[in-house]
């Protein structure tokens, strides 16, 4: 097993900063999924910024951000700037996803607001 979320992925899906570590486990997705769906919001979070530091880089697939980020969110659904940051990779990687980033940026505002 990897030490890791931040690890498995790199892993499974490069970096595009870091070589890819040789690596004596089976790679497969559906192992991956399973470790991210019960990952915490501090594994996930640091496997995002690791990878993707800039939002429009790295090599994960957008699905796995787009999952990742709502884990995340539901995690801690009362941070702004995670809300913004979730929204800023649905904006990038859609026009299908619009709707919904222009709900979190509301959200992120009114939990400022308030």
């Amino acid at each position: 097993m990897h030490s890791t979320l931040t690890e498995h992925a790199r892993c499974l899906y490069g970096d595009e900063y870091r070589p890819t570590p040789e690596c004596g486990f089976e790679h497969r997705e559906h192992y991956f999924v399973e470790e991210l769906t019960f990952a915490d919001a501090d594994s996930i979070v640091a496997m995002l910024r690791e990878l993707c530091p800039h939002v429009a880089d790295g090599y994960l697939p957008v699905w796995v951000r787009n999952l990742s980020y709502r884990l995340v969110l539901l995690q801690r659904p009362d941070e702004p700037e995670l809300m913004r940051e979730a929204a800023e990779n649905l904006w990038l990687h859609g026009p299908d996803w619009d709707v919904i980033a222009t709900d979190l940026t509301r959200q992120a505002e009114a939990l400022e607001a308030s």
